[in-house]
């Protein structure tokens, strides 16, 4: 047994290494180009080494607006991760029990998952166009990102809700507290790193999504947009320089996330 378990070990091993190779390869092409030379290029071999490409990206560009679509990208995965939060929560509450037309709207509330994205962003934005509105990526582009980190947090928060024992509220109210009461100083408290992972989960939807925002971002770009945008026009490495601040901004954000976690984590076993 022992032998043909190694004798499969190596295998496995190496179709995972070959997996993980082509997930983060090209990434790791694009942080290792970013450090190209002042007269580097978009391709191997590099000429020189420097963070030349670090400091361009952050002067006045010819072609595109890295702050401001930053800055937009930022604020509206914000704004997504806060509503899809507490959307999500109200409504893991609400389908703990059974009412009149939950299935139906529980179906109707995870069907765009299976729509086209590119159909709800041209659909979102020809809705705003009728009633007269401009679309704008604060007003269509944050409702189109929601059809699309609300049912995710849904689907989340039911399966978290029904591993929650109800004993935790029983006790609670046995000892006079009050429904906002035990909300807030119980439930919350025992699902706040679900919560923390819905919200984390919404951010980098919301962060990265290019489809649902091509219609509905209006006259500003997001970040996504932005690069998309870049990528026809801009010929050197300040594209690659952008890619790897992007990248290392979502791997902070999740060291934060994850951050959060632990130390409540370590706060409740103190």
């Amino acid at each position: 047994m022992g032998g043909n378990r190694s004798r499969a070990f190596w295998p496995l091993a190496i179709v995972f290494g070959l997996f993980v190779l082509f997930l983060y390869g090209p990434t790791i092409t694009i942080v290792v180009l970013s450090f190209q030379g002042p007269e580097g290029g978009l391709t191997f071999p590099m000429r020189g080494v420097s963070t030349h490409w670090f400091r361009n990206l952050f002067e006045t560009q010819m072609v595109g607006d890295f702050g401001g679509s930053f800055t937009r990208s930022m604020i509206l995965g914000g704004i997504v991760t806060v509503v899809t939060v507490v959307v999500s929560f109200m409504a893991g509450l609400a389908f703990r029990r059974r009412f009149p037309g939950a299935t139906a709207l529980f179906y109707l509330a995870v069907a765009s998952l299976i729509v086209p994205s590119v159909l709800i962003s041209l659909g979102i934005g020809l809705m705003f166009r009728l009633i007269g509105e401009d679309p704008a990526w604060w007003s269509s582009g944050l409702g189109a990102h929601l059809t699309w980190t609300l049912p995710f947090g849904l689907l989340i928060m039911f399966a978290v809700f029904n591993r929650f024992s109800p004993a935790y509220e029983e006790a609670a109210r046995d000892l006079g507290a009050t429904p906002w009461q035990t909300i807030r100083h119980v439930v919350v408290p025992i699902l706040l790193p679900s919560l923390i992972g819905v919200g984390l989960f919404g951010f980098t939807l919301s962060y990265d999504e290019f489809a649902r925002s091509l219609y509905t971002a209006g006259t500003f770009n997001t970040l996504p947009l932005e690069i998309y945008g870049m990528t026809t026009n801009v010929t050197t490495p300040v594209l690659y320089a952008l890619g790897t601040v992007t990248t290392g901004v979502s791997f902070l954000v999740i060291g934060a996330a994850i951050g959060g976690v632990v130390l409540l984590r370590r706060r409740r076993g103190g």
